[in-house]
């Protein structure tokens, strides 16, 4: 960590033009090494591969917490990990750090990014770009086709609000029988620039609206509606994991019914809870 730490502080005394020229070269030199050295020296240790590699999950945002918790189980699986958003802007030469810390972090998993521009200079061993819009279905399902089964998901693209729920409505479907959909920077909700509202927090089309209603639908068993369907997202959701700015989704098959329907079929009466010592 001394020397994560060190890299740090250097980073932080260099001008914005310096650390640029700086993250270029990390980017397009001794990738190969840097990617021995981080596997060797930091490991699962996601904070500092963040710190190393330049990826502002970590110090600017504090995800790699959230991370670590989520995704430690999966760590040394075969999987395969898509993230929206590169990175860089329109410089071919910048971006790519979090795919880096990802192809770091999982040692047996291949990563995938997509971005609107062009960075295939950031494609190398068990790292490959695809360049495309989210919001552009045809593309995605261009991406999906050539990865197989899907994973994680990691929405860090555009953040407006139309382009975040056009990715989960096609990608989410697509995802494997177990796997964890993220959504960075959510505060986005909030911002009309980028489609959403400081007013109207429910609306359904904005990120935490729409959110709020899959936690919902994650109960769909308990509604006292006897003609109602669920829906695709009712059925396949079965934990969220809701933190400042990102959210996690887990999917799964959401089958496990009411409670309150298994004690009628016994005959049981129920009855509403009557605090934290019932029994």
């Amino acid at each position: 960590m001394a020397l994560v730490e060190l890299a740090d502080r250097v980073g932080m005394l260099l001008g914005h033009e310096q650390r640029r020229r700086l993250r270029k070269a990390q980017t397009l030199r001794f990738r190969g090494l840097q990617h021995l050295l981080c596997r060797l020296c930091f490991g699962s240790n996601l904070n500092a591969l963040a710190i190393w590699y330049g990826s502002d999950k970590g110090r600017g945002h504090r995800y790699t917490g959230h991370y670590e918790r989520h995704f430690a189980p999966l760590r040394r699986k075969r999987i395969n990990l898509l993230e929206i958003g590169i990175g860089g802007r329109d410089d071919p030469q910048l971006g790519g750090a979090s795919l880096r810390m990802w192809r770091t972090y999982f040692p047996r998993g291949r990563v995938y990014g997509i971005d609107i521009y062009d960075k295939r200079l950031h494609d190398e061993r068990r790292i490959t770009t695809f360049q495309g819009s989210q919001a552009d279905q045809a593309f995605l399902s261009a991406v999906a086709t050539a990865i197989g089964d899907i994973d994680i998901v990691i929405d860090d693209g555009s953040h407006v609000n139309e382009h975040v729920l056009r990715s989960f409505a096609f990608l989410f479907p697509r995802l494997s029988e177990n796997g964890i959909y993220v959504i960075e920077d959510t505060q986005t909700s909030y911002w009309p620039s980028m489609g959403g509202s400081s007013e109207d927090l429910d609306r359904p089309d904005t990120t935490m609206g729409f959110v709020k209603r899959l936690t919902d639908g994650m109960n769909y068993a308990e509604y006292e509606k006897n003609a109602y369907e669920p829906g695709y997202y009712d059925k396949h959701i079965v934990a969220m994991h809701l933190y400042h700015n990102i959210v996690f989704i887990q999917k799964g098959l959401n089958n496990e019914g009411s409670n309150v329907l298994r004690r009628n079929r016994w005959n049981m009466p129920w009855q509403p809870a009557q605090g934290p010592g019932k029994e």
